[in-house]
């Protein structure tokens, strides 16, 4: 056999590793629309509105790529912490301190336009750089499980930002729990008349763009998912499992933290988070139904932006409940997490791969 040929057994495993996923969403999908026929009494305008309704104008596309944004950074964030086998939670932390930081720049610092976007979307990577480097360490150093420490520094960071927000940038006049208003020259300015759309739209595929040659073109991506897959291979080989680990996981706080940044200056005029956004958690789904490779994060990414604008729509105007799309993600996770989902099907293409690659020899 020719060694640049992939055998038929490797050919069913990339082929299980891409329907996999494709199957829990179909799966998914179909759970959720027989929900709505049993509950809603117009389910056939539920569910048209749910495929269609994000299509149907140009400011409600528009809602589309504006969620779509944010979900490309926490999505290739994810990937690229999750990568070294590292379940660091703390991009949700990294996206809401990132957003912190960017607002505290736009609104203290006086820079011409051009520069005072990018100096403060920086300082927003920092900051999640800083939050991802924590449960890094705590795991590399000092065997504190990541999943844990990430998880509470997540809501360290929500209390720490509010502090900021609320003793230091309250602009007491908005009527409400608000940062001061950015400077205009912080602000990204929009791409499509009627909409919300920014400039991060561009930065974002940047980002997907920089992710996959780190992950996939890059001798550090190469270490990062040799240790995710066999850490004491990687430490035999000669690669600094420690130090790799950790660079790993302050890039993918860095990213993480230019998506919080980007949402700040592309989408409002102030900070008005009150609770952490989620972004980072939608991010796992994201990341996981792209298999941790940043390539497919913006199809996936926009996928779950585009339902949940369609679930959206579908709630104003018809009697089934926003919360519907919370039922599809957490069928699509159960079912990817589940071992044996399409496993005796996996079996079965691999032994007959098996044996027709042995009749091919013996031939």
């Amino acid at each position: 056999m020719n060694r640049k040929e992939i055998s038929p057994v490797r050919k069913v495993e990339q082929e299980f590793a891409v329907l996999r996923p494709l199957m829990a969403v179909l799966v998914a999908m179909v759970l959720c629309f027989a929900i709505i026929l049993i509950s809603s009494k117009q389910p056939m305008e539920a569910i048209k509105l749910l495929l269609t309704g994000p299509v149907t104008t140009l400011r409600r596309f528009g809602n589309v790529i504006e969620i779509w944004i944010p979900f490309m950074f926490t999505g290739c964030a994810i990937c690229i912490l999750y990568s070294a086998n590292v379940i660091n939670m703390a991009a949700e932390g990294a996206f809401f301190l990132g957003g912190v930081a960017t607002s505290a720049a736009a609104i203290l610092l006086k820079l011409p336009m051009g520069i005072h976007p990018v100096v403060a979307i920086l300082c927003g990577g920092i900051a999640g750089a800083i939050v991802g480097f924590i449960p890094g360490v705590l795991e590399m150093k000092f065997n504190a499980k990541a999943v844990v420490s990430s998880l509470m520094l997540n809501y360290v960071c929500l209390y720490a930002g509010l502090y900021i927000i609320k003793f230091h940038l309250r602009d007491a006049s908005a009527g409400f729990i608000a940062s001061y208003k950015f400077e205009e020259t912080a602000m990204l300015p929009k791409l499509i008349n009627g909409t919300n759309v920014h400039i991060g739209l561009f930065v974002a595929v940047i980002t997907v763009i920089f992710s996959y040659l780190y992950l996939y073109k890059s001798r550090w991506g190469y270490g990062v998912r040799i240790i995710g897959k066999n850490p004491n291979f990687a430490k035999y080989s000669g690669i600094s499992v420690v130090a790799t680990v950790i660079s790993s996981q302050i890039l993918g706080g860095f990213v993480a933290g230019i998506g919080g940044g980007v949402q700040l200056v592309g989408m409002y005029d102030r900070f008005q988070y009150q609770q952490l956004p989620q972004y980072g958690f939608d991010g796992i789904l994201i990341a996981t139904l792209a298999k941790l490779n940043p390539k497919w994060v913006p199809i996936t990414g926009f996928f779950l932006a585009y339902i949940r604008t369609g679930a959206e729509i579908m709630s104003r105007k018809t009697d089934v409940p926003y919360e519907i799309v919370q039922v599809v993600q957490a069928l699509i996770i159960m079912m990817i997490a589940a071992q044996l989902f399409l496993q005796n099907w996996k079996h079965k293409r691999i032994v007959a791969a098996s044996k027709k690659e042995a009749e091919k020899e013996v031939a």
